[in-house]
């Protein structure tokens, strides 16, 4: 804390005392942030003044980017040295089918004016919406149509990128549109991606709609998690498949989905690995090592067994396999074949952990349907 210490020299003179003023210490501004769990972005109220800021904008960022918040009625001066954004929103562009749910669950879906290869969406709301014509077609993920963002001149693009600045984003950014980087699949905690509706609930002027709803969320997900410790056989799990080059990809230890796992007391084989991201491993070493697990769940892309048979006849072999012990997500799917477990998901934790839960220990959760995970046919 600086503190300013405002010191007068005293006068002895003839007809006065010396008198020394009190000394007055500076006012700390208050800082009060609502995140809890996300590391990737916070939102601070300092003083009255909040501030979004995001921290982990792609993948090895080292920018931190803030934004003031300021309401289109206020008559507060806006800082020029600061990046500002005037709330509500009323038209927005979203880049991730992860940003869908989140806006729908403020019912801010008909703010929504473009987004990029809209064939994955999966919501019913927002795929009228799109079959109305009401959200254009801005290009695809990696290469945004410029010329139709500018034509549709939202008040603010909602972007991700995997490890740089987006060229496309940084063009629409000088022409004068704003935009913001949206990380929430760099979280490594369920709750932590879940928390990213506050991120679109400041932005809508909806933070308290925004609070209730992850308070739901989270309430549930701890509530799963406490069922979950009934559970004391603790089966063992196997996750992933080969995708290419004879390479099985699988959760690391440390990871989102070995998260999941963890929280919903099963023995994941590969709990105990280092890493954030996913382990790519031999088909040997993976069959040594789980050839007896009680499930697989979620084998990469494949939704049928014949599908896994057809890519390597080995899968037969593994216990799981034998026993119809295998779940995925990917067999439910939109309108337009987006799966959904990949646009709700990252938004309903709670629903992942209890499907889990359904799984591998059915009876505690016994009147439960579960939402993403399908036995795999």
């Amino acid at each position: 804390m600086i503190k300013k210490f405002f010191i007068f020299s005293c006068s002895f003179l003839v007809f006065f005392s010396c008198k020394k003023e009190p000394i007055k210490n500076a006012i700390k501004p208050i800082e009060k942030s609502i995140i809890k769990y996300a590391k990737g972005f916070d939102i601070i109220d300092k003083n009255g003044t909040k501030k979004l800021i995001i921290k982990s904008a792609y993948q090895n960022s080292n920018e931190v980017f803030e934004y003031e918040i300021q309401h289109k009625n206020s008559t507060k001066n806006k800082n020029s040295s600061n990046l500002n954004i005037e709330v509500p929103i009323e038209k927005i562009v979203v880049t991730s089918t992860t940003h869908i749910p989140m806006v729908e669950y403020l019912n801010e879906e008909t703010s929504i004016i473009g987004f990029p290869y809209s064939k994955y969406v999966s919501s019913k709301k927002t795929r009228a919406l799109i079959d109305a014509g009401n959200i254009k077609e801005i290009g695809k993920e990696s290469s945004l149509n410029t010329e139709i963002l500018l034509d549709l001149q939202p008040d603010l693009v909602v972007g991700y990128s995997v490890s740089s600045a987006d060229k496309s984003l940084t063009t629409i950014q000088k022409a004068g549109i704003n935009v913001i980087y949206n990380g929430d699949w760099l979280e490594e905690t369920p709750l932590g991606r879940a928390e990213w509706i506050k991120f679109f609930g400041i932005l809508f002027d909806k933070e308290q709609q925004a609070d209730s709803i992850f308070n739901v969320i989270e309430t549930n997900y701890l509530t799963a998690k406490k069922i979950a410790l009934k559970n004391v056989k603790k089966p063992t799990v196997l996750s992933g498949a080969i995708m290419s080059k004879d390479i099985w990809n699988l959760p690391a230890g440390e990871s989102f989905v070995a998260q999941f796992l963890k929280d919903a007391n099963l023995n994941y084989l590969w709990q105990d690995s280092n890493g954030k991201g996913s382990l790519s491993l031999s088909f040997e070493s993976v069959f040594d090592k789980a050839q007896n697990a009680d499930f697989w769940i979620a084998p990469g892309y494949f939704s049928s067994k014949e599908q896994l048979l057809n890519s390597n006849q080995l899968y037969a072999k593994f216990k799981a396999f034998e026993n119809d012990k295998i779940y995925t997500p990917s067999t439910k799917k939109g309108k337009t074949g987006g799966v959904i477990y990949y646009e709700l998901a990252p938004t309903r934790p709670d629903l992942v952990l209890k499907d889990m839960i359904k799984i591998t220990n059915s009876e505690l959760l016994p009147n439960y349907r579960m939402t993403f995970f399908e036995k795999m046919q």
